[in-house]
């Protein structure tokens, strides 16, 4: 089924849908993506065997609302947005209590900060290049330094081609073409949220109860070295190398990563 809710603070709607049969896992995507990146790679056909996947779109992003004030990208709006999703979820009897989440890259950022915040929503938690510490210049590393002038046209097109000049070459065909379907301003004005959110400190990981697995590339030097700092101080995680991969690549191939995710789940017992 394919469904919206709205973020009851400020009305927001969010898109998201539901497949599947057995324990409720929620998929939340990284930034510039959507949920069609799930279902695009071959996740939603993978899980849905197990499980009752909700995958949801983040404001911004996809099908969902998108605001162009930057206090709409707040952390803690995005975490209401996770709340109302699982909340409708609820109401239709896909979701009866705490659901195994899954989150890449910005999703993964989430995932820590309602695992800090809200742990009952959690059954597990994992990770896929995910990091708690504050961007602090992520975006511009991540994809261009000059994203703020490019995104002001208020068109992808300048953005993508900026991204492209910085890493030496064209994007795969599937990024490119799903990061050309977003709204540039929104997608401006969720980067500057995202630059001055103050991530998830350590010793507040240290106090969170969810099993988690912290999953990130090899070459994804800087979130496979935060996760590992992660797991030492979280109560009941692990981390797992995915060997050859860097961050835009952390998703592939995808049963590496679902042989990962459920030999985890079967280790803590879900």
């Amino acid at each position: 089924m394919r469904a919206s809710t709205t973020n009851p603070v400020d009305g927001v709607e969010i898109a998201w849908e539901a497949a599947g049969d057995g324990d409720p896992l929620l998929l939340v995507h990284g930034s510039g993506l959507s949920r069609g990146t799930w279902r695009g790679l071959g996740y939603l056909r993978d899980l849905q065997r197990d499980f009752t996947v909700v995958a949801m779109d983040l404001r911004g992003h996809g099908r969902s609302g998108a605001p162009h004030d930057v206090a709409s990208y707040a952390v803690d709006r995005h975490l209401g947005d996770v709340r109302a999703v699982l909340d409708a979820a609820t109401t239709y009897g896909l979701v009866d209590g705490p659901v195994h989440y899954v989150g890449y890259s910005f999703g993964a950022r989430l995932g820590l900060a309602l695992a800090a915040d809200e742990p009952d929503r959690l059954r597990t938690l994992a990770t896929l290049g995910g990091d708690w510490a504050p961007m602090d210049g992520d975006i511009a590393r991540t994809f261009t330094p000059r994203w703020r002038e490019a995104l002001g046209t208020g068109e992808m097109e300048p953005f993508l081609a900026a991204w492209e000049e910085a890493a030496g070459g064209a994007l795969d065909p599937a990024t490119r073409l799903a990061f050309a379907q977003d709204d540039a301003l929104a997608l401006l004005a969720y980067f500057e949220a995202a630059e001055q959110s103050a991530g998830v400190p350590l010793e507040r990981l240290a106090e969170v109860p969810v099993p988690t697995l912290l999953l990130a590339g090899d070459r994804d030097v800087v979130r496979a070295r935060r996760s590992q700092e992660a797991a030492k101080v979280m109560p009941d995680a692990r981390y797992a190398s995915l060997v050859g991969q860097d961050h835009g690549s952390t998703l592939l191939p995808v049963d590496e990563v679902t042989d990962a995710l459920r030999t985890f789940l079967e280790a803590v017992g879900a």
